[in-house]
C-alpha cells in the first residue's frame, strides 16, 4: 500500500507539517497529560514529519519521565505533535490526527493505552 502525505497544523497555522505513512489507526492515551489534550495519536519515524515551521517557533513541554518533547504553538495553544524514541530506540513522532487537513476521524480504528499505569 503506497504511504500518503498528510497536511497538518495548529488552530492559528504557525505550526505547519506535513507527515507521510500509512494512517490506519490511531492511538488514544489516558495518561493525565493525553486525557487533558484530548489527542488521538498516529506514530511515524521522525524522519516522515517535515516541518514548514522553523522548530524554534514551537513551545515544548516536558513531564513525568521528560522522554516525549510535547510541542505546542505558544499562539493559540494546539499541540500538533510531540517527539521522542521508540523502545527500540528510533526517533519517533507521534502526530495528533485532529490536526490533520480533510480526514475523517470516526473511520479510524482506536487503540486505547494505559498511560496512567506507566
Amino acid at each position: 500500500m503506497p504511504s500518503t502525505v498528510y497536511q497538518a497544523s495548529c488552530h492559528c497555522g504557525r505550526i505547519k507539517f506535513e507527515a507521510e505513512g500509512e494512517l490506519t489507526s490511531v492511538m488514544s492515551c489516558n495518561c493525565s497529560m493525553c486525557q487533558r489534550k484530548g489527542t488521538l495519536m498516529w506514530f511515524v519515524p521522525r524522519s516522515a514529519l517535515r516541518l514548514f515551521t522553523p522548530e524554534e517557533d514551537t513551545s515544548v513541554y516536558l513531564f513525568n519521565k521528560h522522554v516525549i518533547q510535547h510541542r505546542f504553538c505558544p499562539t493559540c495553544g494546539i499541540h500538533p505533535y510531540g517527539e521522542g524514541k521508540a523502545p527500540n530506540g528510533d526517533e519517533m513522532a507521534a502526530v495528533n490526527v485532529r490536526c490533520i487537513e480533510g480526514i475523517d476521524l470516526a473511520a479510524l480504528p482506536v487503540t486505547h493505552h494505559d498511560g496512567r499505569a506507566m
